[in-house]
C-alpha cells in the first residue's frame, strides 16, 4: 500500500482523522489512567518503616505524604478515566463497604478520635477507588493483574538495587530488607511471595513465557528466601497448592510441574532437612518459635481485656494495629479489637465469598489466579493485619474478585458494558 492510500485509510474525505483511531488512542488514554490508579493505590499501601535504614535520608514526614497522598492521586485518576462515572454492582465490594460505615460509625465514640477518624477516612475513600475501578474488572487481558505485577516488579527492584549497593545495610539483622524506600522484611517478603505466585500461575497456565518466568521467579524466590519470612513462604506454597490443584486435570505443564515438585521435595527432605528447620528457627530457640515471636502473648492480653457488651460486638474504632504498644500481628485479633465480632464477620465473608464464588467458576487461569491469592490472604491473615483497613492484603484479596466476577450483564449501562471490550472488538463492533 502505497502512502498515499495508507493517508486516504486515516484521514477522512474532509480531512479529518478517522474516528476509530481517535476512539482508540481515547481508550488507550483511559486504561493507562486505570493502571496509575492502580499503582498509586499499591504506593499508598506501601509501607514507608521511619525506624529502618535507609540509603536515601528522606525525612519520616515526607515519606508519608507521597504515600498518603498517592490514594488522593488515585481517586481523580479514577474519577477521569471512568467518566461519567459508572459502577458494576457486585457483592465482595458490598460487604467491604460495610467496614469503613461501621469503622466511621464507632470511630466517634474512640478513644483517640483523631486517628481513628483519619484511618477510617482514608478507608471509605480506598473502597471509592475500588468502586470507580469496577468497569475494568472483568477484562479478558487481565489488565489489574498485569499492571499489579508489574508494580511488584519495581517495587523489588528498589529492594534489588540497595541490595546491590549497600549490602550490609540492606542485610540488616541477617533479614534483607529495602533501603532505597524503607520497607520492613516482612513486607519484601510478601511481596517477593506474590511475584512469584503470580508469575508461576500465569507461566503454569500459559500466558507467561518461559524465560520471563524464570527471571521474575528466579529473582522473587531467593528474594523471598533471604527475607526469613515464614508466614510469606507458608503462604505462598500454601496458594500454589491451590491454584495448581484447579489447573490440574486442564493442563500438562500442572502436572508435570506437581511430579517435579514432589521429586524435589524428596529429595530435599533427606538432604537440606536441617538447613530447612535452621532457616524456619531463624535463630529462635523452641519457647521464641513456639510463641511465634512473642505474638502469642500480645494476643492472649487483648482476649483477656475486659469488654463491654458493646466493645465485644462493634468493637472500639480502627487503631494502628498495635495493643499496650505492640504489634497485633493478627488480623483476626486486631479485627476484633478495632470492629468487634461484627469486623470479624465481614471479613470472613469477604474470603469465603471469594473462595466460594472462585471455587464454582469454570476452570482456567482466571480461577487459578484468584485462588492463589485468597489462599496466601487466608493463611497470612493468621499473623499479618490487613483485612480490616487500606492494605496489600485487601488490594489484593479485591483483585482476586475482580478475577472471578461474572461477565457484565445486558441489562447493564451501556458505557460499563463498552469498559470490558478490548480495543480492537469495541472497534469492530462500531463498525458494524
Amino acid at each position: 500500500m502505497t502512502t498515499t492510500a495508507q493517508a486516504r485509510t486515516s484521514v477522512g474525505v474532509a480531512g479529518r482523522m478517522d474516528p476509530h483511531d481517535a476512539v482508540d488512542r481515547t481508550e488507550r488514554s483511559r486504561l493507562r489512567r486505570v493502571q496509575f490508579a492502580w499503582a498509586l493505590m499499591v504506593l499508598n499501601v506501601l509501607t514507608f518503616y521511619g525506624e529502618a535504614a535507609r540509603l536515601i535520608p528522606l525525612p519520616d514526614v515526607v515519606g508519608t505524604m507521597v504515600t498518603q497522598s498517592a490514594l488522593l492521586g488515585a481517586l481523580l485518576l479514577a474519577l477521569s478515566a471512568n467518566r461519567p462515572a459508572a459502577v458494576r454492582p457486585n457483592v465482595f465490594l458490598l460487604l467491604l463497604t460495610l467496614v469503613p460505615i461501621h469503622a466511621l460509625l464507632i470511630s466517634l465514640h474512640a478513644e483517640f478520635l483523631l486517628g481513628a477518624v483519619f484511618r477510617s477516612g482514608r478507608l471509605a475513600l480506598f473502597v471509592v477507588v475500588l468502586w470507580l475501578l469496577t468497569p475494568w474488572w472483568d477484562r479478558e487481558d487481565r489488565l489489574l493483574v498485569r499492571t499489579h505485577l508489574v508494580v511488584l516488579w519495581l517495587i523489588l527492584g528498589t529492594v534489588v538495587v540497595g541490595l546491590l549497593v549497600a549490602p550490609s545495610l540492606a542485610m540488616t539483622d541477617n533479614r534483607l530488607a529495602g533501603v532505597v524506600w524503607p520497607i520492613p522484611w516482612t513486607q519484601v517478603g510478601h511481596y517477593s511471595a506474590v511475584v512469584a505466585g503470580l508469575s508461576l500461575v500465569l507461566w503454569l497456565s500459559g500466558l507467561m513465557t518461559r524465560y520471563v518466568a524464570l527471571l521474575s521467579i528466579g529473582i522473587a524466590v531467593p528474594m523471598l528466601i533471604l527475607t526469613h519470612t515464614r508466614t510469606a513462604l507458608v503462604a505462598f506454597v500454601a496458594g500454589i497448592v491451590i491454584a495448581g490443584l484447579s489447573l490440574f486435570t486442564a493442563r500438562a505443564r500442572v502436572r508435570k510441574a506437581f511430579a517435579a515438585g514432589l521429586v524435589l521435595l524428596s529429595f530435599g527432605a533427606i538432604t537440606v532437612s536441617s538447613l530447612v528447620a535452621t532457616w524456619l528457627a531463624r535463630g529462635q530457640d523452641s519457647d521464641e518459635v513456639g510463641q511465634l515471636t512473642g505474638r502469642t502473648q500480645v494476643w492472649e492480653a487483648i482476649l483477656a481485656e475486659p469488654r463491654t457488651m458493646l466493645e465485644t460486638i462493634v468493637g472500639t474504632g480502627l487503631s494502628n494495629k498495635s495493643f499496650n504498644g505492640l504489634p497485633i500481628d493478627s488480623n483476626w485479633l486486631a479485627t476484633y479489637h478495632d470492629l468487634g465480632l461484627l469486623g470479624v464477620c465481614v471479613n470472613a465473608a469477604l474470603l469465603l465469598f471469594v473462595f466460594v464464588v472462585a471455587a464454582l467458576r469454570t476452570k482456567g487461569p482466571r480461577r487459578a489466579l484468584a485462588l492463589f491469592l485468597v489462599t496466601y490472604c487466608f493463611v497470612a491473615s493468621f499473623t499479618e493485619t490487613g483485612l480490616s483497613d487500606a492494605s496489600p492484603y485487601l488490594l489484593e484479596l479485591t483483585l482476586a474478585a475482580s478475577l472471578v466476577v461474572s461477565p457484565v450483564a445486558r441489562h447493564l449501562p451501556s458505557v460499563l458494558r463498552q469498559r470490558q471490550l478490548p480495543p480492537a472488538v469495541s472497534r469492530q463492533r462500531g463498525r458494524t
